[in-house]
């Protein structure tokens, strides 16, 4: 019998083992992928300590020579994908194929090397008889990211990648749904980054706790739900630490009347079901006008049934399981509130017991009030919402307290347009939902965030202004 894999911490540029571990399951199967290492309060300490005494050095390096260290680093995880990809669909549970962990880790090396070579330019305020002011980007010092299960890699590379380009280390706290991907491409990275600049931990949520209230920390990036992105900024209160973070999102689609309901049932669909739903820009909520309504869910359930779903390792699987019991469950009570709410299960909604496979689901005859719509569901279960006026649709996906994406989907792209500039959300897109890029802003307004990600404005994040006159 093949002895299960114990996992280190990263700190110092070097392998630092633990006294306790935890188990990582495979959602699919309930087998352990391997030990997790359990950090303590001394760990985190020594974790930020490293970080701190390494960037004394790494802050004074030039943009070039960071530029070289992190296209470096991204090499290794391009390197080494396959490895880690397998690593996420054992603990994730998402399949290795379509979009899934092979196509995380492909968005990973592409964020990875646009981020690297990032400039960060000195601004030139005024240059005149009276005297030069320029405008400089300084490092902030560590940076502590704390990272969510459903895109485990992908989104440490996106808190990573900006902090060490623009001049800061970082202490890294992956999920413990999810620790061991993150552990292993920050083990992978340390082989090409000088020590210290980069620390992986892990354990149990106390430690993302501790990071937030951390004397030694300057900035945190947290990435997960509302509720907990409230207690992180808290906590930091005390220390002022700088904040990005990427909260929840209920996203609203709304589909006008002129649509061909078969030509963008697909773009719905992986819209909604990216990642079994377990995206936090997916789509959550569609509302569709009543002269295509029937025919949206029609071909939306045509559609649906030719997805399979099973074990990420079975090379036609599209989607997989929920990835944790909390989850699955908050989708079943959802789905059963909409069921007793009147709603009209078009397809699924009837999951077998004792696995965490929930079947895709989709529900028609919902409105606003009922908590499958109101909540985030983060999860395979889409409502379908039907209207008649859309100035007065607008209204309703409007009244969520979270504004992440919206997305309006028609034939007339200045008409979609207009209507996707009233949504209250960061960002709109026309005809998809969903697609991101390393080169663009990414954000949510009201309980879905501060401040965004991705491009310079995101890598800026990452900065403290200093003004110098001269």
């Amino acid at each position: 019998m093949q002895e299960t894999t114990r996992y280190n911490l990263t700190i110092g540029g070097k392998s630092v083992p633990t006294k306790d571990h935890f188990e990582v399951r495979n959602p699919s199967t309930g087998a352990v992928v391997g030990l997790a290492p359990k950090a303590s309060a001394a760990d985190l300490d020594l974790a930020v300590e490293s970080a701190r005494t390494a960037f004394a050095s790494w802050s004074k390096l030039s943009h070039a020579e960071r530029q070289k260290f992190c296209h470096a680093a991204a090499q290794k995880l391009t390197d080494n994908a396959e490895e880690i990809a397998r690593l996420i669909t054992l603990e994730q549970g998402k399949p290795l194929n379509g979009l899934g962990s092979r196509f995380e880790m492909g968005g990973a090396g592409a964020w990875a090397n646009y981020t690297a070579s990032l400039d960060i330019p000195v601004k030139v305020l005024q240059d005149n008889n009276e005297g030069r002011i320029e405008l400089h980007r300084r490092p902030i010092g560590v940076v502590g990211s704390i990272t969510p299960w459903n895109w485990p890699v992908l989104i440490a590379i996106w808190h990573i990648f900006p902090a060490l380009r623009a001049g800061n280390t970082v202490v890294n706290k992956p999920s413990p749904f999810t620790p061991l991907s993150t552990l292993r491409a920050i083990e992978l990275m340390n082989e090409v980054l000088p020590a210290g600049v980069l620390n992986g931990i892990a354990g149990e949520d106390t430690i993302g706790a501790a990071m937030s209230s951390h004397e030694g920390i300057g900035k945190i990036v947290f990435t997960g739900s509302a509720a907990t992105g409230k207690k992180v900024m808290s906590s930091a209160a005390n220390t002022l630490k700088r904040l990005t973070l990427e909260l929840g999102g209920n996203d609203a689609g709304i589909v006008l009347p002129d649509v061909d309901p078969k030509q963008i049932a697909p773009g719905l669909f992986w819209g909604g079901f990216i990642n079994n739903g377990q995206t936090c820009a997916a789509l959550k909520r569609l509302y569709v006008h009543d002269s295509v309504y029937d025919d949206v869910c029609k071909e939306l359930v045509a559609f649906a049934k030719t997805i399979p779903m099973g074990d990420g390792l079975k090379d036609d699987t599209q989607l997989g399981p929920v990835q944790n019991r909390m989850q699955y469950e908050k989708v079943t009570r959802l789905v059963e509130a909409a069921k007793k709410g009147g709603g009209q299960v078009l397809m699924g909604g009837d999951p077998e017991k004792g696995s965490l496979f929930y079947p895709i689901t989709l529900i028609g005859g919902l409105d606003n009030g009922n908590p499958l719509v109101d909540e985030e569901q983060f999860g395979p279960a889409l409502p379908i919402i039907r209207y008649s006026d859309v100035d007065e649709v607008i209204v309703r996906a409007n009244d969520n307290p979270n504004g992440l994406g919206g997305s309006v989907w028609s034939k007339n792209i200045e008409k979609a347009k207009e209507y996707g500039a009233q949504l209250e959300c960061g960002t709109v897109w026309i005809n998809k939902h969903g697609p991101i890029q390393p080169n663009v802003p990414f954000g949510g307004v009201k309980g879905s965030g501060i401040g965004v990600e991705f491009g310079e404005e995101g890598l800026f994040e990452n900065t403290n202004v200093q003004v110098m006159y001269s």
